[in-house]
């Protein structure tokens, strides 16, 4: 089994309905961090905010196969894609697997922006706190308030 951490977020329609039935399937589930809500980061600017958490699995799924879980439960909250960092129901990304480093067009792990986003950063600390000797370069001016746990 492998310690996986993925980032879920949405900014359409009931935000905290679309978290919480996405975290109810997820599999092997260990943990959630609390919810947070920030500023969207790129895209349209007449967006709204996001709701965000991090989920931590101990699975023995790959990560293609993760990449897989989270593309279905997108589809479940009927994400429709537009255009890039557009508003979205949910957004499901796979930001941390231990041990695994993968490279390919349409995965890559470590997420590559995960240590530019404080909206990953401040709830993957609170369910990995190992990983906050890795070299963080958020904004400062990121916006993450604390809503509550989902």
């Amino acid at each position: 089994m492998t310690r996986a951490l993925l980032a879920l977020g949405s900014n359409l329609g009931d935000r905290r309905a679309h978290l919480r039935a996405a975290v109810a399937s997820l599999p092997d589930l260990v943990r959630t961090s609390s919810v947070y809500e920030t500023g969207p980061i790129g895209g349209p600017d007449d967006q709204g905010a996001f709701l965000n958490l991090v989920a931590e699995l101990d699975t023995d799924l790959s990560a293609r196969e993760l990449l897989g879980w989270c593309a279905r439960l997108e589809q479940a909250a009927e994400r429709v894609r537009v255009e890039r960092w557009g508003p979205r129901t949910l957004d499901v990304d796979i930001v941390w697997i231990d041990g695994v480093t993968v490279d390919e067009p349409d995965l890559e792990v470590p997420h590559p922006r995960m240590l530019e986003r404080r909206f990953v950063q401040v709830p993957l600390l609170e369910v990995a706190p190992d990983l906050a000797d890795l070299d963080w370069q958020v904004d400062p001016d990121d916006r993450v308030e604390h809503v509550d746990d989902l």
